[in-house]
């Protein structure tokens, strides 16, 4: 057997070495590379199958230790950040945000709880603080990890639910033999962000036993928004020191306070603004310790046991701005203004001053309070045994037990009880004229403490056999049936005054409730002939909440040629809805809407605007979403020092869990031949004379996704005698077609029509690694096409790296060296788009390693 190139073959030796679960035997390979590489059956990412070709059915791309290494990165969300597949980008750590810590992968952009990470082949661990939002990648410490494999294709009939818009299975490192250790600090081009990382790894190996342990740790410091692009402009807010004035019906500044200073500021219409962005950071600081060990032992010739536990502690901080808010005070009382004139300390009687009979109203920023600052410490653990055997030549089992635990915690100071904030101001405690003059005591009396803490546990027990059937034209007929049972608990609960409503700057709900589930599956491969083989799958789900769903998938592989091999798929898949959103507490909400019937019922035009009592409730009707996916592709490798591949790819997702307003459900209730019915669950209470008493609100099923596209490889690799050896591996995303109809009459196409909404058709990466003696050179070129406003956006990563002769690596480099910023253009409240783009600009980094 030939092999393409080196790339291919380190793909191979990287799936041979240590793919997750496989019954294979050990394969050999040959020490020389000159010799003909002997491969085993195995099992890589979207199969449970073993199986001997190295291109299947469905695409799969590898990210192996080499590449990770070569890339200057810190951690897991770091290294998929550049991937093509995440087409619009992924969620990263950030302040300002209720996800401060998280960091997820979001493949195809149809929403990172539509993509299934794995660790080894299983579910990684779910995050409690946005459960259906995706895998937290902070809880997977990258010095784990041995490769990442990347499954660009629909894979519900292998591994349930969220596998729509494909998997990603982070593959730890197992055969290991020594000590490695590691140190490596990075410097941005902007103030904070700088980096830090370090690790050490002890493995040891003999025939029958395998041991690996390790720590490692890391953290990126906070970057402010002054220190970052766009943040030297003043932050424009009508939150600075303005109140509603009753005779103009607009806001006016308060009378007798001084907006020039402490960060407020005057604008040209004359309001009073406060420069959020001179205190609030951008970039959350984030610090990442975790613990690792790993091992597996050959009981005896038929049965191994295999263990792993590690657990990882992720801490960040942010800062907002002091909290806005809107604060009401009563009519004559000391900060009560009439007629542009405040009432002053002792109130309107006290100082012969004249009343409107109104309350006033301020649109306020509580710079005095001081910052609000967030701190989250989350501990997520994994633990795991197993047992492989071989019951006969041709069955093989796998079974074992796993829990994984993640708790979060959160705390914000600096937040303000409004209703206090109105007592003091009522009092006369608190000026609005005078706010920084108040005694801290005051200041103290209404500032609080928020919290939130929660938990997902999840316990596990699984087995499947692997056994061969029968001969047929082309090889063995495989088979592989088995079975898992989990329990999920979960929590999500805010402090009392948060949950109450009455905390400015800051909202929550609690959530809370646990379920089990129960899944059955097969896979079968048909070899009809060496060059065409059929794979079957199928899987049934069960949830205890919602109820049950079954995926199956087939796909097809022709090899007409040694060098040419054509694939395609079809499969259907699920998403089951999250335990946050099934088990949400009721919450109320006098939601300010437009219907026509309560208007003319209240004797209004029917264009009024009012407010309607509106419950936010879980939907006992919830179910899962559906999808449809289909792909082809071919791989061709025309000469031994290249190989391309090309795969087009057809995504549908029905019934999407979307979010359903007051609004909404009116348009439905009055006009469904356009809007569509009020979908099951939620509904409309309205009196005999059609003015509306109720409206139950909240997820629900409707909705249809649709997304396109075709990926193009191409990887070469050229042997340059005294030179060095050169390879280059070019990957292509293009999106196609991205449209989101809601199912309320709105059709929003974001990619492949003429409407401009900010998410990019096109990204690429090129990758360049030359090799000579013990230096080695990389290149990583990394392009996002034009986005809404925003051009085309290329960046250079570079790293020179020595093999010194006592057995150490020294890598320097840097991240972005061209120094390239995003455009301003906003979006999603930021002053670029986040999901895609960082403005840390130049990071230059130094790494030493040493083994031993």
């Amino acid at each position: 057997m030939s092999n393409r190139n080196q790339l291919s073959g380190a793909i191979r030796f990287a799936l041979l070495a240590g793919a997750a679960s496989t019954f294979a035997t050990v394969p050999a390979f040959a020490q020389d590379s000159d010799e003909a590489t002997t491969i085993d059956t195995i099992e890589v990412t979207g199969s449970r199958l073993k199986r001997a070709d190295i291109e299947g059915a469905v695409p799969v791309i590898v990210i192996d230790r080499t590449q990770i290494d070569a890339s200057g990165d810190v951690s897991v969300a770091d290294v998929l950040r550049d991937t093509t597949f995440a087409s619009f980008g992924n969620f990263r750590p950030q302040s300002g945000s209720s996800a401060q810590s998280l960091a997820t992968i979001d493949l195809r952009g149809i929403g990172s709880g539509r993509t299934l990470v794995l660790v080894d082949g299983r579910r990684a661990p779910t995050n409690p603080m946005s459960a259906s939002s995706g895998t937290d990648l902070n809880a997977i410490p990258l010095a784990a990890v041995e490769r990442i494999e990347i499954l660009s294709d629909g894979a519900s009939a292998v591994y349930g639910s969220d596998a729509i818009g494909g998997v990603v299975n982070i593959i730890l490192r197992k055969d290991f033999n020594g000590a490695e250790l590691r140190f490596g600090v990075g410097s941005t081009d902007v103030t904070g962000g700088d980096l830090e990382d370090m690790s050490v790894v002890l493995g040891s190996a003999s025939d029958r036993t395998r041991l690996i342990g390790g720590a490692s740790a890391s953290k990126r410091g906070m970057v402010f928004t002054r220190d970052q692009i766009g943040g030297g402009a003043l932050g424009v807010s009508t939150y600075g020191n303005n109140y509603y004035n009753w005779a103009t019906g607009n806001a006016s500044p308060v009378p007798g306070f001084n907006c020039n200073a402490n960060g407020f500021w005057t604008l040209g219409n004359g309001l009073c603004s406060f420069d959020f962005n001179s205190v609030a950071a951008n970039e959350a600081k984030v610090g990442t310790k975790s613990v690792f060990v790993r091992g597996d032992h050959q009981i005896n010739d038929d049965w191994s046991v295999y263990f792993t536990a590690n657990t990882t502690k992720v801490e960040t901080f942010g800062r907002y701005a002091p909290v806005p808010g809107v604060v009401r005070v009563d009519d004559g009382t000391p900060n009560d203004i009439n007629g542009g004139v405040m009432c002053g300390v002792g109130g309107c009687a006290a100082n012969g001053l004249a009343t409107d009979g109104l309350p006033t109203y301020f649109y306020h920023r509580f710079a005095a309070a001081g910052n609000r600052d967030n701190f989250t410490d989350t501990q997520n653990s994994d633990f795991s045994v197993g047992f492989q055997g071989q019951l006969t030549d041709t069955i093989a089992v796998d079974f074992g037990a796993r829990r994984t635990d993640y708790k979060y915690i959160e705390l914000g100071r600096g937040y303000i009880v409004g209703s206090l904030a109105s007592q003091a101001a009522n009092a006369g405690d608190y000026m609005f004229t005078d706010p920084f003059g108040a005694p801290q005591e005051v200041l103290d009396g209404f500032s609080v403490t928020i919290n939130r803490e929660s938990r997902w546990q999840t316990d596990e027990i699984y087995g499947l056999v692997n056994f061969d059937l029968f001969e047929m034209g082309g090889g063995t007929v495989n088979a592989v049936v088995g079975a898992e049972y989990r329990e999920d608990t979960f929590k999500d609960i805010y402090d009392s005054l948060s949950s109450a409503g009455v905390v400015l700057g800051s909202s929550g709900g609690p959530s809370a409730g646990s379920r089990d589930a129960k899944a059955a599956y097969f896979e079968l491969l048909l070899p009809f002939a060496s060059t065409f083989d059929i794979t079957l799958a199928g899987r049934w789900d069960s949830y205890s909440d919602y109820g049950s769903d079954f995926s199956p998938k087939i796909a097809l592989r022709f090899q007409p040629l040694e060098n040419l091999t054509f694939r395609g798929s079809w499969g259907q898949g699920f998403r089951a809805p999250g335990l946050d959103i099934l088990t949400q507490a009721a919450s109320f909400s006098a939601e300010p809407v437009n219907d026509p019937q309560s208007c003319a019922a209240l004797g209004q035009p029917t264009n009024c605007s009012l407010q309607v009592d509106t419950f936010f409730l879980a939907n006992p009707d919830l179910s899962s979403e559906q999808s449809t996916q289909w792909s082809v592709g071919v791989v061709y490798d025309p000469v031994e020092w290249l190989d391309l591949s090309l795969d087009y790819y057809n995504i549908e997702v029905e019934d999407t869990i979307s979010s359903i307003g007051a609004q909404d459900i009116i348009n439905s209730d009055l006009d469904p031949a356009t809007y569509g019915p009020i979908p099951p669950g939620l509904s409309i209470t309205r009196a005999a004379n059609g003015r509306i008493t109720e409206i139950i609100a909240g997820y629900a099923n409707q909705g249809i996704l649709t997304n396109k596209g075709w990926d193009f490889r191409a990887n070469t690799n050229f042997d340059l005698g005294n030179w060095g050896e050169l390879s280059n591996s070019l990957q292509v995303s293009k999106t196609v077609e991205f449209e989101i109809d809601d199912g309320l009459g709105n059709i929003s196409c974001y990619v492949g029509c003429s409407s401009v909404n900010g998410y990019p058709d096109l990204r690429a990466v090129l990758l360049n690694n030359w090799t000579i003696g013990d230096f080695t050179f990389g290149w990583n070129v990394n392009y996002i096409g034009d986005n809404g406003p925003n051009g085309g956006y290329a960046t250079n990563d570079v790293q020179l790296s020595w093999k010194a002769p006592w057995n150490a690596t020294i890598a320097v480099g840097a991240i972005n060296a061209g120094n390239r910023y995003p455009e301003l253009n906003a979006f999603d409240g930021r002053p670029f788009n986040f999901y895609l783009y960082d403005a840390y600009g130049r990071t230059t980094y130094v790494r030493y390693t040493q083994q031993f």
